[in-house]
């Protein structure tokens, strides 16, 4: 985007902005909705963006970039026009979250956090999407999809395809490269302490103790009916869970 360019869309959304501006009684309070305005419109939050909405709202650059870069919806870099967020959290693995995951790495030739080279979908594997009474689940372009099968991958992306998916497209003002986020300097590919030894964030070497505990109580009091009729779970992950008692013994546990 030139500068010429954003000039026009500053003229054009400057109604937008005024009113937006005018519900909060300080500036720094209109940020995040000013971010949300620029990134429907751009389809990411351009550099041109940020020094726009620092200098409304009277604050500095980096307080502006270190809030947008707090929440993963918002993108600093340009995104496909299809964002599929798939959930990978406890409720949606024990319903097989990692074939979902794995038949869309395969369809789309990409890995989590990547975009295809036409452009046109970002695949992400996101944390718990608050829909675990209907896992597994994920978002296309924020719009909720429940009972997610390896069948229904085909589907929705043979739909987008198509053009017939109810879902409108993103904006889309740049051409966006394979990766969406990454490393940006060297310290930033460390791993944390806890990560260390774990190739991959989808698998953390099974479950351990703890894990086996959350499935015991998990199993006792009815929480997690693993096989519900037309429902998946993972094997593995069922595998490694322990019986239920049979009894009314409290289990005694230290969280």
């Amino acid at each position: 985007m030139t500068s010429s360019d954003f000039e026009t869309l500053k003229t054009e959304l400057e109604p937008q902005i005024d009113a937006i501006l005018a519900q909060y009684p300080q500036e720094r309070s209109a940020l995040l909705p000013l971010v949300h305005l620029f990134q429907e419109r751009l389809g990411f939050v351009t550099p041109e963006a940020v020094e726009y909405i620092s200098e409304v709202c009277d604050v500095t650059r980096a307080q502006c970039q270190s809030t947008i870069s707090f929440y993963t919806l918002f993108y600093r870099r340009p995104i496909g026009k299809y964002n599929l967020q798939v959930c990978r959290n406890l409720s949606c693995s024990l319903r097989g979250a990692r074939q979902i995951m794995e038949r869309f790495r395969e369809r789309l030739g990409i890995d989590h956090l990547e975009t295809t080279a036409d452009g046109l979908f970002t695949y992400e594997e996101v944390e718990c999407l608050a829909a675990c009474d209907r896992a597994p689940c994920m978002q296309v372009n924020l719009n909720f999809v429940y009972d997610m099968t390896p069948e229904m991958v085909d589907e929705i992306l043979d739909s987008i395809i198509a053009g017939t998916y109810p879902v409108a497209p993103l904006a889309q003002s740049e051409q966006p490269e394979r990766k969406v986020r990454g490393p940006e300097w060297s310290r930033a590919s460390r791993k944390s302490a806890g990560a260390v030894g774990v190739p991959n964030a989808n698998n953390g070497g099974g479950i351990d103790q703890t894990g086996r505990t959350i499935a015991e109580r998990f199993r006792k009091f009815g929480i997690m009916p693993i096989s519900s009729p037309g429902r998946m779970a993972d094997p593995e992950l069922v595998e490694g869970m322990v019986p239920a008692p049979h009894d009314d013994t409290v289990m005694e546990h230290n969280y």
